[in-house]
């Protein structure tokens, strides 16, 4: 079993959703961003989304688009991405760890070598946003034949006729992109997020993972009551910008992802 599949397997016998946290490799700087890596999990977090800073992310709000421009400027690039990875691995060789991203850095570094190097590094799954199922033997193939769960995300405008098609190939879990917009926008209403997770079932045995616009831990417990796991970005990095040192993005972030972790494991009790 991967670490994914072991995680999700886990938490369905606990009965609990999953907190799935994103935060973007290299913001504020490389120290800072690997100790609130490292810091998640004791935090709550039960799978890690780590981002991978590029210069047009088009799927991202203001939020993590700022968080990419704070960690190019701080010299953050994909081989130091990958060995922030590496040294989690180092205290943590349970959590599972999802790149999130777009497939431009990945193509400039090369498919082969990067599927070989994030292997290495420990990384359980890859999230290319961008990349759509038509382009499968590009990265979508490869990863997982080298053990790299490929991630698909799903829409509110993925009909029932393309569902198929975009979820062939998927393994780790689906990522179910609850509101038409860019991250951090509005959210969606609870009976938006049921019938999107019904829709979702009846073509998928993956678990479900809901995320774009989870803010607060109240609205983190409604979704809990309803997925298999609540994605949150945003709120984290948001904390990153109005804190005034980096030690106070580092508080900022774990604090939040604490009381995120409070409002998932408490919302089926």
């Amino acid at each position: 079993m991967s670490r994914l599949q072991s995680r999700f397997a886990e938490l369905k016998q606990q009965n609990r959703a999953a907190l799935v946290t994103f935060v973007t490799a290299g913001d504020p700087d490389y120290a800072s961003s690997l100790e609130i890596l490292k810091g998640l999990p004791a935090a709550g977090a039960d799978v890690i989304e780590l981002g991978m800073p590029f210069t047009d992310p088009m799927a991202d709000g203001p939020a993590i688009q700022l968080a990419n421009i704070r960690a190019l400027a701080a010299k953050q690039n994909l081989p130091k991405t990958l060995q922030m990875v590496r040294e989690f691995r180092v205290t943590d060789s349970r959590t599972p760890l999802v790149l999130m991203g777009y497939y431009n850095p990945i193509f400039a570094y090369g498919v082969e070598r990067f599927i070989a190097d994030a292997k290495e590094a420990g990384v359980d799954g890859l999230i290319i946003v961008d990349l759509p199922p038509e382009h499968n033997d590009e990265l979508c193939e490869p990863a997982q034949a080298a053990g790299l769960d490929f991630i698909r995300l799903t829409t509110p405008t993925t009909d029932d006729q393309r569902l198929p098609t975009v979820l062939n190939g998927s393994s780790g879990f689906v990522y179910y992109v609850s509101v038409a917009g860019v991250t951090g926008a509005g959210a969606a209403t609870m009976d938006h997020v049921e019938q999107a997770v019904a829709r979702l079932r009846r073509h998928t045995d993956l678990p479900l993972c809901i995320g774009f616009g989870i803010r607060t831990p109240e609205h983190a417990a409604d979704v809990a009551r309803r997925a298999d796991g609540v994605v949150v970005g945003s709120a984290l990095v948001d904390q990153i910008a109005k804190a005034e040192s980096p030690a106070q993005a580092i508080d900022g972030v774990l604090s939040l992802c604490a009381q995120l972790a409070e409002g998932v494991r408490g919302a089926r009790r």
